[in-house]
């Protein structure tokens, strides 16, 4: 395509190529055209569209077909109704935790737990002590973790049964020992066992109680009078559905184990061996036996069997001669003394005896 821009385009054009020519050609030719279009940009502006005031609603977009329309980006709470928005109210309080009052035990209330598997459990108490009727307490030492139900019944206990039996020995029941309570684990802490009902928050673990007078009833000590824990047993297996001891499986020889676990048939389970107590006076050993003693008569063996002879002293070594003697003959009447054989042969296999032969005549 030629150009030409006037003599000025032809005086800058001279002496070029053919493609520079037509190149600068149509550069001249759009600063041409252009220049209409910026002289008319420059008299008069376009008016721009005024600013969108903050008031104004929000503008939704398109939505597309098939597409699900597009939610407010304003807050859920404003949404919701008033009475929604305020958080639930605890549960109200169960029988137990109503029957069982400051008058009874310090128990209070802590939220469920709920841990990894059945552990934890609802209702749950911090049983920190028991109240006695004549408005002393008697402290866990430290405070258990269990199920209201479980509280309730180990203050029926102390208050129905030890605190009596404190006043019997002359003296006030001080404290409980509190060995274990909530623990989420497995039965006698072995592992992939079944959950035991320390996991359930249903069980307590005790080692004894301690007296106003500086005593104690240890639980599981044979020191401890067998009449004190005889009581303990009684009062434990009529309360309780489960009691582990001494002689149980091992697992509770220091500690007494409380549980009230639901069983088919109200099934109980009271398995603590009280021991005696030791002697207060160790056995004599008896004496070491004198060398001049006679020798010990050995029992009879089976019938046919020959008795062993007592080992003789041996002749110290001054008295022996020094030629041997030749051996006296043994008597008739005396047995032959059996040597002691270092392995027993093996008996001769017995042979069938030959039938008579016709022809033995001829021997």
């Amino acid at each position: 395509m030629k150009f030409s821009a006037g003599k000025a385009a032809r005086k800058w054009t001279f002496g070029l190529s053919g493609c520079d020519q037509r190149t600068i050609g149509a550069v001249l030719a759009l600063l041409l055209v252009a220049a209409p279009a910026q002289a008319y940009l420059t008299t008069s502006r376009v008016p721009l569209p005024k600013p969108r005031p903050v008031e104004a609603p929000a503008i939704e977009p398109a939505q597309k077909p098939g597409e699900e329309p597009a939610k407010s980006e304003q807050p859920a709470e404003s949404e919701k109704p008033a009475a929604e928005a305020r958080p639930p109210e605890p549960p109200p309080p169960s029988a137990c935790r109503l029957a069982l009052t400051d008058a009874i035990a310090v128990a209070p209330s802590i939220p469920d737990i709920k841990g990894p598997g059945a552990c934890g459990g609802p209702d749950m108490v911090r049983l920190e002590a028991v109240v006695l009727p004549d408005k002393t307490r008697v402290p866990l030492k430290p405070a258990g973790t269990m199920r209201c139900a479980m509280a309730t019944a180990v203050a029926e206990w102390i208050r129905a049964d030890m605190a009596p039996l404190a006043t019997s020995l002359g003296t006030k029941l001080l404290e409980l020992d509190n060995f274990d309570s909530f623990d989420c684990r497995g039965r006698n802490r072995v592992v992939g066992a079944k959950l035991s009902e320390h996991g359930r928050a249903n069980a307590l673990d005790v080692r004894g109680l301690k007296l106003a007078n500086g005593r104690s009833i240890a639980l599981t000590e044979r020191n401890t009078p067998r009449e004190q824990r005889e009581a303990v047993l009684h009062s434990v297996c009529t309360r309780f559905t489960t009691v582990l001891g001494p002689g149980s499986d091992g697992y509770h020889e220091d500690h007494i184990h409380l549980d009230i676990a639901e069983r088919r048939g109200n099934y109980r389970i009271c398995q603590w061996d009280v021991w005696d107590e030791w002697p207060r006076i160790a056995p004599l050993m008896p004496a070491v036996r004198p060398d001049e003693a006679p020798p010990r008569e050995v029992a009879e063996g089976k019938p046919g069997e020959a008795k062993p002879e007592t080992a003789k002293p041996a002749e110290p070594a001054a008295a022996q001669p020094a030629v041997e003697a030749e051996p006296e003959p043994e008597a008739e009447a005396a047995p032959p003394q059996e040597q002691p054989k270092s392995k027993p042969k093996p008996k001769p296999k017995k042979r069938r005896a030959a039938p008579p032969s016709p022809f033995s005549f001829l021997r």
